[in-house]
């Protein structure tokens, strides 16, 4: 890399967000910090702001504005509020490459202005490409952007086809841990508290996406995700149940031949990865030691007592706005079940239930999208609210 990156990270007070800082400040002469946002965690944003001088910061919630403006106030940094203002700042001529690590459906509108500005994205937010996949990689396509994956297990599997972008996938597996529930029955499920679901036993993240990791919906979007990144086809990608989280995911050629990428689990990794494509940085991170693992298991996941994964393969096959309604009714139920107002079963049954109920435009345009957002959220609401 012959100059600085300028870079923007969207939602760098989550876990993704907080990691990117930390891999950019292991590499001052490589990486430029000019943008950080948050949604509604001022203090954080206003900590890391202090610490690492972007040029901006930008805080969603409109009401924290004027607090983080005045803590800020002598700092050589401008201070914004808004979706708009999110959207703007990803477009400034400073920034190179954008980590939308934004949680769920609001990373969206900011990502699709970003490419349309022609902006390196490095994806954290999967909800991007399972609510429009077709409209932002047509879009990225129009506008020669790449779209490089900072998820584990799509890291992963880009990794493995460096070299072999010319080779034809016959099939890929995304690796699942199994999550805090693997190989319960659906009778022990009937009873599960939030404190057992958000205690992952090999990756620590934010509450959202360890409650899907624990309903396997986070490998339902990510199955999703995948069939936009690689152009594949929902029969071309399998899930595999991997307890030690070591083999990241796998990719089989045509030919038979099958490549791994594999590794402690570390989302440092993949972050780097993805800003500093194609070369490796030398990191200090651990080292993976076969000794310390002598035995790495594979094993089915169970769609029938898991039905969240079973939903998204569902919502591929339906094409249109089908995964968009499934996302959005997911966001819904995870936030009621994390609020005490549903059980951990009713997340699958209360999204099963919207995606069915919800009518899916076939062919949609970006209006379509944001649409079938606000009537799966009100469908599913009122689900919850009976």
């Amino acid at each position: 890399m012959s100059q600085k990156k300028g870079i923007a990270i969207l939602g760098s007070t989550g876990s993704i967000g907080t990691q990117a800082l930390e891999v950019i400040e292991a590499y001052p002469d490589h990486f430029d910090l000019q943008v950080i946002t948050a949604g509604k965690n001022a203090d954080l944003l206003i900590e890391q702001a202090l610490k690492y001088k972007p040029n901006t910061v930008v805080i969603s919630d409109e009401t924290q504005y004027q607090r983080v403006k005045d803590t800020l106030w002598n700092e050589d940094i401008h201070v914004y509020c808004g979706e708009e203002a999110l959207c703007q700042v990803v477009e400034s001529s400073e920034v190179d490459t954008v980590l939308t690590a934004l949680v769920g459906y609001a990373g969206l509108k900011p990502t699709i202005r970003a490419i349309e500005a022609k902006k390196t994205i490095a994806l954290a937010n999967k909800e991007t490409l399972v609510v429009a996949g077709e409209l932002v990689t047509r879009l990225a396509r129009e506008n020669g952007v790449n779209i490089y994956p900072v998820d584990s297990e799509h890291s992963a599997i880009f990794q493995c086809l460096v070299g072999e972008f010319h080779n034809k996938i016959e099939k890929i597996y995304l690796t699942a841990s199994g999550g805090p529930f693997r190989g319960w029955k659906l009778e022990e499920l009937s009873s599960v508290k939030k404190e057992q679901a958000l205690k992952h036993p090999n990756w620590t993240m934010g509450a959202k996406i360890t409650i899907d990791s624990a309903s396997l919906m986070n490998k339902g979007l990510e199955v999703i995700e995948a069939k936009w990144l690689f152009n594949l086809k929902p029969e071309q990608i399998d899930v595999i149940v991997h307890p030690q989280s070591i083999v990241h995911s796998l990719i089989q050629f045509e030919d038979g031949s099958m490549k791994a990428q594999m590794g402690l689990p570390d989302m440092k990794l993949p972050i780097q990865f993805a800003l500093t494509y194609p070369d490796r940085f030398k990191t200090d991170f651990p080292r993976f030691n076969f000794v310390d693992y002598p035995q790495l298991t594979f094993e089915k996941p169970d769609r029938e007592v898991f039905k969240n994964l079973d939903l998204a393969y569902k919502a591929m096959a339906m094409e249109g706005t089908a995964a968009c309604i499934l996302n959005a009714a997911n966001e819904v139920t995870v936030e009621a079940f994390l609020n005490d107002r549903i059980g951990f079963l009713e997340i699958g049954s209360i999204n099963e239930q919207t995606l069915h109920g919800v009518a899916s435009v076939a062919h949609p345009k970006y209006e379509d999208f944001v649409q079938a957002d606000t009537l799966a959220r009100t469908f599913a609401s009122e689900l919850i609210g009976k």
